[in-house]
C-alpha cells in the first residue's frame, strides 16, 4: 500500500504588466495550506493598484472543499478591491470540483460544463 504524502503549497509571484499579479500555485491546496493563498494574495491586493489577478493552476495537485474555499474567498477579495480574478491552467479535477460544488461559472466567468462530466449512451 502506498502512503498518500501531501505536498507543501509553493506561490510564486510575478507582476507580468503594470495591474497585474500572476501567482503560480503548485502543490496541494488543503486546509493546511488555504490560509497561505489567502494571505498573500490579501498582502498583494493592499496596494489597491491590480486590476487583473491571475492564479496559474497548472502546478496545483489536490483542491478540497477548504481549497476552494479559499479560492472563493480571494475572488471575494479581488472583486472588493477592484481587481478580476482569473483562474488559469486549472487542471481537470479542478474544474470538476468548480463544477460539481456549483462554482465553475462564478469563479471563471464560463458557463458551466456538467455536461463534460457525465457520460451518454444512445439506444
Amino acid at each position: 500500500m502506498t502512503a498518500f504524502v501531501p505536498l507543501p503549497l509553493t506561490l510564486v509571484l510575478d507582476t507580468p504588466r503594470p495591474g497585474a499579479l500572476r501567482v503560480a500555485v503548485g502543490g496541494d491546496l488543503d486546509f493546511t495550506t488555504a490560509g497561505e493563498l489567502l494571505t498573500t494574495v490579501a498582502a498583494a491586493l493592499d496596494g489597491g493598484s491590480l486590476t487583473d489577478v491571475h492564479l496559474d493552476c497548472g502546478g496545483l495537485r489536490i483542491c478540497d472543499s477548504s481549497g476552494l474555499s479559499a479560492l472563493l474567498t480571494v475572488h471575494r477579495h479581488a472583486a472588493a478591491a477592484g481587481a478580476r480574478l482569473h483562474l488559469d491552467e486549472r487542471p481537470p479535477a479542478l474544474d470538476r470540483l468548480l463544477d460539481v460544488s456549483g462554482t465553475y461559472e462564478h469563479l471563471t466567468g464560463e458557463p458551466a460544463t456538467s455536461d463534460r462530466w457525465h457520460s451518454t449512451t444512445s439506444d
